[in-house]
């Protein structure tokens, strides 16, 4: 380029000695030298940017990438109420059970209610041929006006022998025995009354009714049958659901949490949930419990009763049962899935504000489902890691995705 640049100034010069035709000849050419200089300078500076470029880029693939933080999920330690529950496998039982049936022998001629039916203690249920001891009662009261009849002429002939018994006439052997014959009569009258009194019950238990409310059974006898007093199968069974008991075991070492606030006089809430543990059915509380533990399984059985006013137990259902046993005031709470345990005992990943974890050696109160309280080692507002624990180490950084607080 140099080069060039020293020609056209050569050319330049010689332009003094020469004509004026062959000097425009050479003004072109410089021109073209000119603008053929520009071009290459043009070309170089690109080359120039362009190599730039490239070098900067070969650079920035060559610089090792910054590694990037775990991701975790954190939650933060709240302080509250923490409930504590027990936890029991049951089963519902009906609070009562009877099995109706008939107190007389007798023809079944009508039936009162539906099967599945709700019944009131005292409805009617079925009705049994009255006639048989209709005619019973009829001969008994006979027998009671004969008997009357009866009395009062002996009356009659005692009066009289108490006035000839005066006069001497008869003797008092004869008015004592007349007298006994009264209080004979007497007897025998109460006697008859009582028959009445009998047939006329028998007579009423041709009606039966409902010995209490609850829920109709199968029918067991139909209408036309012969019913009797010794069948065992009864016409029908009602099973008392409001209220509605609720059989269920808990660990014999927890016993005594449930006997200190029994002897105290507490009423201990208990909730029944269904098999799968996650929708509650019904709300209660704690009734009594078994007096003997049970040596195969090392549990103990417990009785805790129900309202039931919308039917959502129902006899021999399978249920999962929370006692609620103790309220911790105060409680600094996290997600029981956020605790570790090693050689050197239970610990916790808290988070620091640089974005890094710490281990944190935590001493654990109780665990209540997904909840646990931490008795010392965190405090307040402190947020643990609760997902992504298996790859963390002290002093790993992290990055959070997302962070929730204690679950129920």
């Amino acid at each position: 380029m140099a080069t060039e640049l020293e020609e056209a100034v050569e050319l330049a010069k010689e332009d003094e000695h020469y004509s004026p035709a062959p000097r425009r000849r050479r003004g072109r050419k410089l021109l073209a030298l000119a603008i053929l200089a520009a071009v290459a300078l043009a070309g170089y500076w690109l080359y120039g940017k362009w190599h730039a470029q490239q070098v900067s880029a070969a650079e920035k693939r060559a610089r090792p990438a910054a590694a990037p933080g775990v991701p975790v999920v954190v939650a933060s330690a709240i302080k509250s109420e923490m409930p504590v529950y027990l936890n029991g496998l049951g089963s519902v039982d009906p609070y009562n059970t009877v099995t109706v049936k008939s107190r007389v022998d007798g023809q079944l001629i009508s039936v009162g209610f539906q099967e599945g039916q709700f019944v009131n203690q005292g409805a009617p249920l079925a009705e049994l041929d009255p006639r048989p001891f209709q005619v019973l009662v009829s001969q008994a009261e006979a027998q009671l006006a004969k008997d009357q009849a009866q009395l009062t002429n002996a009356k009659v002939d005692l009066a009289r022998y108490q006035m000839l018994a005066k006069q001497g006439v008869i003797p008092s052997q004869q008015l004592d025995t007349q007298a006994a014959l009264v209080n004979q009569f007497d007897a025998v009258i109460k006697a008859d009354q009582a028959q009445i009194e009998s047939t006329k019950l028998q007579l009423s238990y041709c009606h039966i009714t409902a010995p209490l409310s609850g829920r109709i059974g199968l029918r067991l006898v139909d209408v036309g049958n012969m019913v009797h007093a010794s069948d065992p199968n009864g016409l029908v069974v009602i099973t008392q659901v409001q209220p509605i008991a609720v059989l269920f075991t808990i660990p014999e070492d927890s016993l005594g949490q449930v006997l200190k606030r029994l002897r105290a006089g507490e009423h201990l809430p208990a909730e029944a949930y269904d098999r799968s543990g996650q929708t509650k059915i019904s709300a209660g509380r704690l009734l009594t419990l078994d007096n003997q533990i049970d040596q195969t399984t090392g549990t103990s059985r417990l009785k805790a009763v129900f309202d039931n006013r919308e039917n959502a137990l129902f006899p021999n259902q399978f249920v999962n049962v929370r006692l609620l046993v103790e309220v911790r005031k105060d409680a600094i709470l996290i997600p029981a899935v956020a605790i570790q345990r090693g050689p050197q005992g239970t610990f916790v990943y808290v988070l620091k504000q640089d974005q890094t974890v710490d281990v944190r050696p935590v001493t654990v109160g109780t665990v209540s489902g997904n909840q646990a309280a931490i008795d010392s080692g965190l405090s307040e507002n402190e947020q643990v890691v609760t997902d992504g624990l298996d790859k963390l180490r002290a002093g790993s950084k992290v990055q959070v995705n997302s962070s929730s607080g204690p679950t129920e």
